[in-house]
This record gives structure tokens, sequence and C-alpha cells, in this order.
């Protein structure tokens, strides 16, 4: 582990990441319909003969993943059977996306999904269109929120993440004799759950994201400057109208004041803490340091944050970065980062690693002795948060890609222009930042890799190796 010493990171002068010039990449009908029979296939291998999808704007992830679409702000179900058999229970102003579902569906009216006050005399009671879903049929039902609570929770099977009315209206209709179970994991369990592998399509579909929201931080950064407020720099934070996956950060000095999340009026001094962090589809980027130029900018009692917090912090990910590969196990990552940035000494508390998709944190193959594989088809991000009293943050959370050879070359084939995009990232990982990567490790973004903890310094960046 001498090569991830926190001596052996070097602030120097380094060429800046280009920003990517990006074009979106649609789903595949090919795509949508590899989706649907990954799904049928998991519930014939669980035996479930019914699965009830919850969705809503904030957690509806694993119902567009094969509808196409959210329920904006309304609720809705989708009903598949394993038959094949598929119905679509809206509110009202969604009831008219049944027609442009991915997948093909039967459109139920539940007037009780859409939003208050509004007109509730025509369609159905939620328990009367679950009837016309033919639940009733079911002997064995599955019910997908989006909280993973396998393996964590006792008793986990009868937990329900979804609105009470929803399953107290299903276990009326259904009665004793239906065994009703939580089935979020088919979705995304780390070991088994079918959205936690892509194929290149989803890919090239997700780097768009993951790729735009390292453009708009890089943006943010190279707007940083004493006076600007949270707002202005929070600007560059939104692009092309493209819906966030988090509540976007713009935070200077101490946050959370007035347990306020947002970019507010506060004005950048030097200095300051800095946080910045965007989402989108595909990937998340953060970064966080200091509003210094130097190290005699930083306050008195910090001026050793280099040492005690920003180089350690690099170091473990210059280690996430190098070491991960396809079959690694999760709890193998997990004790190199304890290796390299003991918990008790630096204070992290989330998993060194998760995978994402259209949501940020998809799950999580990452913790203490966890046996699941990383697999080629995964997005993974490295969520290590130090913690140390008296010191403000360092993160430089950005994307990578598993892809084995195959995988590789359908993505060159087939989106030549992202593959170009991450060939280069590689380079400049390579060559400006000494991180050598895995071959079967795919940069999502410019920023992957990159991080200047003096965030008023343009020039430099850490790098490994002297």
């Amino acid at each position: 582990m001498e090569r991830y010493d926190k001596e052996n990171m070097v602030l120097k002068r380094v060429s800046q990441p280009k920003a990517d010039r990006l074009e979106p990449v649609p789903l595949s009908d090919s795509t949508m319909e590899e989706r649907r029979k990954n799904l049928l296939r998991a519930m014939e291998e669980e035996q479930i003969d019914c699965l009830i999808i919850y969705g809503d704007l904030e957690h509806g992830s694993n119902f567009e993943y094969l509808t196409g679409f959210l329920p904006r702000f309304e609720e809705a179900l989708l009903v598949i059977h394993r038959k094949d058999t598929a119905f679509l229970l809206l509110g009202n102003e969604n009831l008219k996306m049944a027609h442009h579902s991915r997948i093909q569906t039967q459109p139920v009216h539940v007037p009780a999904f859409s939003l208050p006050n509004q007109p509730m005399d025509r369609g159905l009671t939620v328990r009367d269109g679950l009837m016309q879903a033919r639940t009733a049929e079911a002997g064995r039902i599955g019910v997908v929120g989006w909280k993973l609570l396998e393996e964590k929770c006792p008793d986990q099977d009868g937990l329900f993440d979804v609105p009470y009315y929803i399953v107290d209206a299903l276990k009326k209709l259904t009665g004793e004799k239906t065994q009703i179970i939580n089935k979020t994991g088919i979705f995304i369990h780390p070991g088994h759950g079918i959205r936690t592998v892509n194929n290149c399509n989803e890919i090239a579909h997700y780097e768009f994201g993951s790729a735009l929201s390292a453009n708009c931080v890089l943006d943010a950064m190279n707007q940083l400057g004493p006076g600007k407020t949270e707002m202005e720099i929070g600007s560059s934070l939104k692009i092309w109208g493209q819906p966030n996956s988090v509540v976007s950060i713009s935070a200077a000095g101490e946050r959370f004041q007035d347990a306020s999340l947002y970019p507010g009026r506060k004005r950048i001094k030097t200095g300051d803490k800095l946080s910045l962090t965007t989402g989108f589809k595909g990937g998340l980027t953060s970064r966080s340091g200091y509003a210094v130029s130097c190290k005699e900018e930083l306050p008195e009692d910090s001026r050793d944050y280099l040492e005690r917090v920003a180089a350690p912090y690099y170091a473990a990910m210059a280690a996430w970065l190098e070491q991960i590969k396809i079959g690694m196990k999760g709890g193998e990552m997990y004790r190199l980062i304890e290796t390299v940035l003991p918990k008790d000494t630096y204070g992290w508390s989330l998993n060194p690693g998760h995978l994402t998709a259209d949501e940020e944190w998809l799950s999580s193959p990452i913790w203490k002795d966890s046996a699941h594989l990383l697999k080629s088809g995964m997005l993974l991000q490295a969520d290590i948060i130090p913690s140390v009293p008296g010191y403000g943050g360092a993160g430089a959370e950005s994307g990578i890609a598993l892809a084995d050879e195959d995988l590789r070359n359908q993505l060159k084939e087939h989106y030549p222009e992202t593959w170009a995009r991450i060939e280069e990232r590689r380079d400049y990982i390579k060559e400006e930042l000494g991180i050598l990567l895995h071959q079967e490790v795919l940069p999502l973004s410019c920023l992957t890799g990159y991080y200047r903890p003096f965030m008023l310094d343009r020039d430099r960046a850490f790098t490994v190796g002297r």
C-alpha cells in the first residue's frame, strides 16, 4: 500500500480537463424489450405470479425502467403478470401516457392517484383498479417500491415502502390466501437485481448524464471567486432543462444554516469551505475543498488541511480507481479503503462505493464482508466522505463503468463517439494524474480522478507519484 501513502499524493500543475461535447443517446426498442424479458425471467425464477411496481416523481425509477416515463406529480402502478400481461394504473393527468409506454400495457384509470381535489367521479377506486389488473388471480404477489430492505432488516418480506392505502387495498382484495411480499430487490439487489447491470446502449445512455454533471461542476469551479454568491455559482449546476437526480449543492462556509439545503445569497469569502454537487440520470459529480489558491489562504487552524485530510482522501480515491475491477468482491473494496483511509481516523460512514443509474444511488455491493461481485455492465461511484473535526471536507466523486472485452467492443462499434470520449479520459487520467486504470474501467466523465482541493487554483490538482 506504499503507493497509496499520502506522501505520494502530489499537488502540482496539470492541464485542466476539457468539458465534453455531448448528445443524448436514447434507449432503444431492443433495450426496452431486453428489460421486459429480463424481468419476466426473474419473476419465473423467483416464482412471482404478479409484480406491482409503484412510481411517483421521486420514487419512480423502477417504474420508468419499463414504461419509459415517470408519473411526474402523480402516483402510478405498473402491474405485470408472469404470463406477460401488463396494466398501468394511472391518475387523471398521466392516463394519456399509457399510449406512450415503452412496453405494451392496458390502461386503468384510478383518480385517487391524481393531485388533491382533482375530479374523482370517473374511473375506479384503488381496490377496483387492482381488481381490473387481475391481481386477485395471483397466488404470489411481489410489491416493488424503491428502498432495498433485504439483507439489512428483519422480516423484510413483510415491509413495504409504498403508500399504506395501496397495500391495504391490495390485502383486502386478495385476502389471506395470497402471499404478498416485498420484491424491490428483483430490480436493485446488488447481487441479482436486473437493473444493476447495463448493456452497451444503456451505458452510452447514462454516460450522457454522468458527463453532463461533470461539465456543470467544471464550469462552476471555474466560476468560483470571492464575492460571488452561492446562487451565481449554482446557476452552472443546471443545464439544458435536464432533471437533476439530487438536490444541487453550491455551499460556501458553514452549511445548513437555518436548515437550508439550497444555494442562497451567501457570498464566497477567501478561506471558506466549499461544496459543489449536481447529478443527472447516469451519475453525480461532487467536489469539496476550500475557497483558496494556496496553503497560506487557509484558516490558520487548518493550514495542515492538505496533509491531514485532502492528501489521504485522494490516496483513497486513487486506490479505488486503480484497484476496482470485474470479479472483485464488495468486501475487498471495503477493506482496501479501510486500509488506506481508516474509518476511525477519517470519519467516513457511508459505503465506499455504490451503483448508480437513473437515480444517484441505486444500491451498493460494497460494505464490510460483502461477498457480492462487481460485474461487467455496472455503473459505480466512490462515495467516500471524510469527516475530520476542525477541517473542511474533501470530495471528488465521479462515475465509472465496468466493461469486459465484449462490452467494450460493442461500445466501440455502436457508439464510437462515446468510446472516443472514454479513451481520451483514460489517457488524461494516466498521463496527467498518474492513475493507472484496469482496462475494464471506463471513466464516465471528464472529471473522473481530477481533484483540486484549493478550489480557486485552476492550475494545480492532485496526482499520484512524485
